[in-house]
């Protein structure tokens, strides 16, 4: 987590002549990190969590768990989780601080939802801009005593556990932490919790819920609708935890490889959840020489390794039902748009503006630095593409993790180089990210 102006370091990204190169092992995915210890802290009995992802984001879920008085044993990317049900967490002595971590504050307040005890939550600048009456206004009618800042709608906020009852919610928008919230809380109610998702979004909590024995279904309706249904468990048994390499992670060094001539890079067990991977559906109807192969699929969350190779690209449109599937690599669609040939089009994006940052808006200024063409809506962006690239531009991340490697990315891609304002912020969700780009063929001159 980037704290002010003090810690920023800026740095330069230079074009990558001749081309990136080679294999890599991406950290554990951060969604699974987070999922698998708060599962833990509440199983019957320990979990063993292997490849743990080391980062700011997940790092602060550790931290809140042993706040709720979990004990979690640390060797490296390995834990080991005493969970002792339900009943063994305890009211935290403090405010709950969960830095940048969006899914964090999502959802931990349906982890304490029934539990008898208050539980304060915060963050930094960013999080406290973050809407939350999306999953306090549904807790609420569980029966939790939920506030918050300005009419229970920001952080900091409050929850006060209460006995639980469950409820059929359609969530407005496709929200796989809003649902994951929800989901934790049903956990605990009495009654059958019903969630309506207008479309399709990540599944991990759905996964690892059913690989601890938990009653929870979940079923596709006609025009896109899932319905995903969950039951009281008194207990959960989650067997020991094999947490994938990062798809977001490896996403970077996909769209790198396909914009840097003279490439080929290799993602080796990377998570292959169909519900992460939409990048790669899109990539492919862009024109994008993308290999994957299946080596694991005996656990909760299949994986493999992902090939790439340097590719020309088209034009080609992502409409809402898409966006839920690519969330996080949406601003890596809107780089891969503009080199491709015509104009791409992304709506049904809004969710994009409550983010780290307002990732449209800070796509739509990093584009336009580099001479590429962009429109802006509320919801979107319509880019005109540069088949023949471009010459250098600045990325303002706004603390921004993900933002932050777009730009190492165009730098790579770029003639003349791109300025990145802070490359601290990437140590969020990707610690070790400079060093696997330069391991590659990148060049990122700090400092500069």
């Amino acid at each position: 987590m980037t704290m002010g102006n003090e810690s920023k370091t800026a740095g330069t990204f230079l074009p990558a002549q001749s081309g990136l190169n080679g294999e890599l092992r991406v950290p554990g995915d951060k969604s699974v990190s987070h999922r698998a210890l708060l599962l833990g802290a509440v199983n019957s009995g320990p979990v063993v969590v292997t490849g743990f992802l080391r980062a700011a984001d997940t790092l602060a879920t550790l931290r809140a768990v042993r706040a709720l008085g979990v004990r979690v044993d640390e060797d490296g990317e390995r834990l080991v989780v005493h969970g002792q049900g339900w009943e063994g967490l305890q009211e935290p002595e403090d405010v709950i601080d969960v830095g940048n971590s969006g899914t964090l504050i999502r959802l931990l307040p349906g982890l304490v939802a029934g539990r008898g005890f208050l539980c304060v939550l915060t963050g930094d600048a960013s999080i406290r801009r973050r809407p939350m009456d999306r999953v306090l206004r549904p807790l609420a009618a569980m029966g939790v005593q939920v506030a918050g800042r300005q009419g229970n709608t920001l952080p900091p906020i409050t929850v006060r556990g209460q006995a639980l009852r469950g409820i059929t919610y359609r969530l407005p928008v496709a929200s796989a932490q809003v649902k994951s919230c929800l989901l934790l809380a049903g956990l605990q109610a009495e009654g059958e919790t019903t969630l309506l998702e207008p479309s399709a979004s990540r599944d991990h909590t759905e996964r690892l819920l059913s690989h601890a024995g938990a009653p929870v279904r979940r079923e596709p309706c006609p025009k896109g609708e899932v319905v995903v249904q969950v039951e009281r468990a008194a207990e959960l048994r989650l067997s020991n935890v094999q947490v994938p390499g990062d798809f977001s992670s490896a996403a970077f060094f996909v769209v790198a490889a396909l914009l840097v001539p003279n490439s080929c890079v290799r993602l080796l067990e990377v998570g292959l959840n169909p519900t992460r991977t939409g990048l790669l559906s899109v990539l492919e109807r862009m024109g994008a020489q993308v290999g994957v192969e299946v080596t694991d699929k005996s656990g909760p969350e299949p994986r493999g390794n992902v090939v790439a190779y340097s590719s020309e690209l088209v034009a080609t449109s992502i409409e809402e039902g898409e966006v839920p599937l690519l969330i996080d690599e949406l601003p890596l669609f809107l780089l891969a748009a503009a080199r491709a040939r015509g104009t791409s089009r992304l709506r049904g994006a809004a969710e994009l503006r409550t983010k780290e940052s307002d990732r449209l808006r800070a796509m739509s200024i990093f584009l336009r630095s580099l001479g590429v063409q962009v429109t802006e809506y509320p919801d979107g962006l319509d880019v005109v593409g540069r088949p023949e690239g471009w010459e250098s531009g600045n990325m303002k991340t706004e603390g921004d993790h993900r933002l932050a490697m777009v730009g190492a990315v165009a730098g790579a891609a770029s003639r003349g180089g791109v300025v990145v304002d802070d490359l601290a912020c990437i140590a969020v969700s990707y610690p070790g990210f400079l060093e696997a780009y330069e391991s590659l063929g990148g060049t990122c001159l700090r400092g500069s």
